[in-house]
């Protein structure tokens, strides 16, 4: 009897290893493959910039394009959609392909994700301006861990988890270990109903001016997007510090004398990651500046966009 208890008691620590219940299972050698994705699918994300602190919105597959072989992903916001197109802190907006839910940047291709996930694969892509070095350091059960160091000194950590279908925790920070961006994924699901935006962005000025003794004389072009397309409208941003003493003055011109743009700041004044539009006028846009004040800025971006909505 007590031979034919032993028996059972090895089958049965043997089935349960079968069965997937053992308590220590290592998941590390385990591989995730390209998830399946439909048009509705969303997820909401808080994302994190120093430029514009703490905001949610919904990333949405807006289109499939069955020609062009890629999806087309969304956002929730208006306002995220433009924040995008002068600080492009959202990589995952516009085309993304079918077989490796590949980015694009700089109109390439960029497999930020390596399906499928294998612990310890290497490969190289470039996001954010920088050429990256990547490596999945660890598999467990459905989500990657992934470990990136770019050239000029930047990381990039980030988690993809195949049973949300997409990133779940995203972090990069600068070569001075500043936090440039943090994505948490909130909650997901299907069939997102309402409007979403995506806007094509092309950079047609990112200037620092800093305090001078006399006034500021600048241009830029309203043209150049890659398509040939005139853009819709201009997208601007602003950070300024004006310290104690100092004062500026900002004017924007088109070519038709319109002034769409202007600003005046007083000492101490501080105006940190507005942004608005502006009506698109092709031509040269002028700038006039005044600043003055020990340690005073003003950073001005603007970019030119084609906006694309969708209602689903």
């Amino acid at each position: 009897m007590r031979a034919i208890i032993l028996a059972l008691l090895l089958l049965s620590g043997g089935l349960s290893g079968c069965l997937g219940i053992k308590d220590d299972e290592d998941f590390s050698d385990s591989t995730l493959d390209t998830p399946s994705w439909e048009v509705g699918d969303w997820w909401l994300y808080t994302f994190v910039t120093p430029e514009f602190g703490e905001d949610s919105a919904r990333l949405v597959i807006a289109e499939k394009n069955e020609v062009e072989e890629h999806w087309m992903l969304a956002i929730s916001s208006e306002r995220e959609a433009q924040r995008h197109t002068v600080i492009n802190h959202n990589p995952f907006l516009g085309r993304v392909t079918f077989g490796n839910l590949s980015i694009f940047e700089n109109s390439e291709a960029q497999n930020v994700f390596n399906f499928p996930w294998n612990k310890g694969d290497t490969w190289q892509f470039t996001l954010f301006g920088e050429d990256w070095n990547a490596q999945t350091s660890f598999v467990n059960g459905d989500v990657a861990t992934v470990n990136a160091q770019s050239n000029g000194g930047h990381t990039l950590n980030y988690w993809f988890d195949s049973s949300r279908g997409f990133i779940t925790s995203l972090e990069w920070s600068d070569d001075s270990g500043e936090k440039r961006l943090s994505m948490i994924l909130n909650s997901n699901g299907k069939d997102h109903e309402g409007q979403v935006w995506f806007i094509r962005a092309t950079d047609l000025k990112d200037e620092l001016y800093q305090s001078t003794d006399g006034d500021i004389y600048d241009s830029f072009t309203d043209s150049g997007h890659p398509s040939g397309i005139d853009f819709d409208f201009l997208v601007w941003y602003l950070d300024v510090d004006i310290s104690g003493g100092g004062s500026g003055t900002l004017a924007l011109k088109d070519h038709s004398g319109a002034t769409p743009l202007a600003r005046q700041w007083g000492p101490n004044s501080r105006e940190s990651g507005s942004i608005g539009t502006i009506p698109s006028n092709t031509g040269e846009y002028s700038l006039t500046i005044t600043l003055s004040g020990q340690q005073s800025y003003i950073h001005l971006k603007v970019a030119g966009g084609i906006q694309t909505t969708w209602t689903l």
